[in-house]
């Protein structure tokens, strides 16, 4: 504990908070997930196998909205007509969660404790229990108890002043006291308690803290446990079995301003708008009503979408994000009327668009937010922001480049940059396994090698582990329908919004060129470009070429197949690499489509041995060249050799990624922040 008692007898700003969450090796509390293929120990389910098998045991049940609703079998007889159809099983995991006993697991550990009961045994539950997530309870509560009740403080005016940090002059003393926020003074950060469903224990603790920049305003997140290794609902031991109706929103903020000026049940979900866990889903399961107003972006938007489709889109309605309907607290900073704005909210059930007059707010939308319809933004690659504009979801991009050119390691950080900004990434390595391609995003992450600075390694890993990025298990050729199957079930379960495939010949295998091969190829193709539209995730597929004269620069239809590849995608990437005839280092990366706007260019790169990146700031202003179709030859001798120039990166607002040489706790920001 002595990292706590150090950071609360020294906090002055957000900086010192972050030691309280990553202070030793103790605060460890989860590995990274790789997911397990359908076809391994654990084989998947569907509902009605699940049906099938509980009409079989004699098991009443009733369809819920995302959940089958069961009598829970890890209560006593005695209790089951309070705890009544107690336990959740999820329709599309199998994975079951009992409310009333907290038991969880997944359809096997179901099947085996029905088992258990029917030979007369008792049936314990199943609740995971681990030393670490105990060690974060206490810690937790270790901070807890140092927090005051923001309405408890002695010196009024230091009230005020903490509740204008935070926007909240008007949220009442009576609805914080409600809600349990508590003020934790040194660190001048608000304290947000994630209870037991039951309100019984403390489980965990968001804390939000203030970063002013200039006239903006950025809200900086710290959650214990760690992201990812506890999900909990803000407000949730507040909820009544009776009540029908519920208010999801991204920021506890919104959650007590909503409360207080609606009555309405209000929850806040544990990390915004980038992901619903599935975990959650059963204790949604009793509102007949969900409104989803999780902020006022298009990427806001696209997440209420998304989680509206696990919910049951025929219960949500959703909060259109516009000039008139802001983010919750910031609408009611404004006198705008919450009420009014939540009765305008639309169902989210439409199955079809029948005139343009449902399509006309979202086409207003998108003239309206250019940038943001552009999508995500590169960090360490500028250049590739001029003429892709953004990474956007729903697209195919098909990504080429000679043998040996470095391929999988430009995708490597090319996703990297993506997911330190939140855009949760699945990747699909069937050429080189998980650890090494682990090893080469780690090293690029801390512009660094490693291995000449081993005692730096958990400080990095520790840091690695929080980013939204997850691992498939696959190596070398494997089925579509088992690699689409694991897609869709990392979608659900982690809201993944971009997937890598790398690379396409691997994982159809290795066997000899035929007109089958090329068949199979294009089928694949238009799988990933179906998954890609329907799931609105991004796919980007890594291809190699053909054989080819090595000294030719590669074209779009110099893509391994047939024209589909190159027919399907949104995008062509393709790294050029010329050491050949321009000496070392001489590589840059052409966009060759770009459905989007039509864009289409060059720019030079510079790789780096030691970071193994190709965006390391050098010299120079890197030159871009736009050229007017796929076929553009792009200049021999690039003007720079760089991703972007020094003074190009201290003017990008949303880079995240650390400068070589510098430590975890100087350049990256945990949790993130977010505009106000």
């Amino acid at each position: 504990m002595w990292f706590l008692t150090r950071s609360l007898c020294s906090l002055s700003s957000h900086w010192p908070l972050r030691l309280i969450l990553a202070g030793s090796k103790s605060c460890r509390s989860y590995k990274k997930e790789t997911l397990p293929s359908p076809e391994g120990p654990i084989p998947p389910v569907s509902v009605t196998e699940i049906r099938q098998y509980l009409r079989a045991q004699g098991i009443p049940f009733h369809d819920g909205y995302s959940c089958l609703h069961v009598p829970s079998i890890f209560v006593e007889e005695q209790q089951q007509v309070r705890h009544s159809y107690s336990l959740f099983i999820d329709k599309t995991t199998g994975r079951f969660l009992c409310t009333a006993s907290l038991a969880e697991g997944n359809w096997q550990d179901f099947q085996a404790s029905v088992e258990l009961r029917h030979k007369g045994m008792a049936v314990g539950g199943l609740e995971e229990a681990s030393g670490q997530r105990d060690q974060d309870g206490k810690d937790a509560m270790h901070i807890w108890e140092r927090a005051l009740p923001l309405w408890e403080l002695l010196d009024e005016q230091e009230t005020q002043e903490a509740k204008a940090m935070f926007g909240i002059s008007n949220i009442s003393n009576a609805t914080l006291k409600r809600f349990g926020v508590r003020y934790l003074r040194t660190a001048r950060t608000l304290v947000f308690p994630w209870f037991s469903p039951r309100g019984t224990s403390l489980k965990g603790l968001k804390l939000l803290g203030v970063e002013c920049q200039g006239e903006m305003v950025h809200y900086v997140e710290n959650t214990l446990p760690r992201p990812a290794a506890y999900h909990n609902l803000f407000g949730l031991p507040l909820i009544s079995r009776r009540d029908t109706e519920v208010v999801l929103t991204g920021r506890e903020l919104d959650t007590l301003v909503l409360h207080q000026v609606t009555g309405l049940p209000t929850l806040a979900l544990p990390r915004g708008i980038s992901c619903l866990p599935p975990a959650l889903l059963p204790y949604l399961e009793q509102f007949k009503r969900i409104t989803l107003w999780l902020g006022e972006d298009l990427r806001s938007w696209e997440a209420a979408k998304l989680f509206a489709r696990k919910l049951n889109p025929k219960r949500c309605s959703l909060v259109r994000p516009s000039d008139q309907q802001l983010q919750p607290l910031e609408a009611f900073t404004q006198g705008m009327n919450l009420t009014k704005i939540l009765r305008s909210a639309l169902p989210a059930g439409h199955k079809s668009i029948i005139s343009f007059r449902q399509l006309r707010e979202e086409v207003l939308g998108e003239l309206a937010n250019v940038e943001q319809v552009a999508g995500v933004k590169w960090a360490r690659f500028p250049e590739l922001n001029k003429l892709l504009k953004g990474h956007r979801k729903g697209e195919l991009t098909v990504f080429t480049g000679p043998t040996g050119s470095g391929k999988t390691t430009f995708i490597s950080e090319y996703a990297l940059d993506l997911c330190t900004q939140g855009v949760n990434t699945l990747w699909g390595s069937f050429e080189i396994n998980n650890v090494r391609l682990a090893k080469i995003m780690l090293t690029q992450f801390a512009m660094g090698r490693l291995e000449e600075q081993l005692e730096k390694y958990d400080e990095w890993a520790d840091k690695f582990e929080d980013l939204p990025l997850y691992f498939m298990t696959f190596h070398g050729h494997q089925n579509i329908k088992t690699v689409i199957d694991t897609m869709l079930h990392a979608v659900y379960m982690y809201d993944i919004s971009h997937v890598i495939i790398d690379n396409l010949q691997f994982m159809m295998g290795q066997e000899q060129l035929n007109v089958d091969r090329l068949a199979v190829q294009d089928y694949i193709v238009g799988a990933f470009r179906k998954f890609a539209t329907e799931n609105s995730c991004h796919v980007t597929v890594v291809i190699h070429p053909r054989k080819e004269d090595e000294e030719r620069e590669l074209q779009t239809a110099s893509i391994f197949g047939s024209a589909k590849a190159s027919q399907e995608a949104d995008n062509v990437l393709i790294l050029q690499d010329r050491k050949l005839l321009t000496g070392p280092g001489k590589r840059y990366l052409q966009v060759s489509k770009n459905r989007f706007d039509g864009d289409v260019g060059v720019f030079p790169l510079e790789f780096s041995k030691a970071s193994l990146t190709f965006s390391t700031p050098v010299k120079g202003k890197a030159k871009l060249k736009k050229v007017k179709d796929d076929n553009g030859v792009p200049a021999k001798k690039p003007a720079g050799a760089g991703g972007a120039s020094k003074k190009q990166r201290s003017q990008s607002p949303s880079s995240t990624v650390p400068a070589p040489g510098t430590s975890p706790d100087e350049s990256i920001k945990p949790g993130g922040g977010r505009g106000v």
